[in-house]
């Protein structure tokens, strides 16, 4: 007797609160809640992979500038040890071979100068490609989220909402 007196009282409660929640908007604002929780999930999803592709740029490109000064600095060593030996060579009398030492020690600097340049190029365009892959990939999902939200958002808003709600073969 209880148990039927529950179960009366739990299918009127139920039905009476079903169109009341539907006469007042209930899912108009349901459409709306997960139309913005979409959105600002969406929004989230773009700065956070436009950060991370910032993060990785300024890495790549730190790292490009570090080789490019080290190899700079290797190539003025080396210029520098080679035009020391050249003015030896000069004091002695050797001019051919202090030329020779001059220009092997201009050559070495700048092929090494140029090699760092080349890397550092090099890192700065793999930073930037990452960075814009990664800003892509963010713009597509939140452009993504916020469709998913709207048709939602207008699935409940157009429908009605007993046909939504219990849908075809409920």
């Amino acid at each position: 007797m209880k148990k039927s007196i529950m179960i009366g009282l739990t299918v009127l409660t139920i039905g009476s609160a079903v169109p009341a929640m539907a006469t007042d908007g209930f899912f108009d604002r349901l459409g709306d809640r997960i139309d913005r929780t979409l959105d600002v999930r969406g929004e989230r999803t773009h700065e956070r992979l436009d950060a991370r592709g910032d993060i990785i740029n300024d890495r790549l490109d730190a790292r490009g500038d570090r080789i490019d000064e080290r190899l700079d600095a290797k190539g003025d060593r080396i210029n520098n040890r080679l035009d020391t030996l050249a003015d030896r060579a000069r004091a002695e009398g050797k001019t051919r071979l202090a030329d020779r030492l001059d220009r092997r020690g201009d050559r070495i600097d700048q092929r090494l100068d140029l090699r760092g340049d080349r890397i550092n190029a090099r890192m700065d365009r793999r930073g930037d490609w990452i960075d814009g892959h990664l800003d892509r990939l963010g713009t597509y999902a939140e452009q993504r989220y916020d469709r998913v939200g709207d048709r939602i958002n207008n699935r409940l808003d157009r429908r009605d909402w007993r046909r939504h709600h219990y849908g075809p073969g409920r």
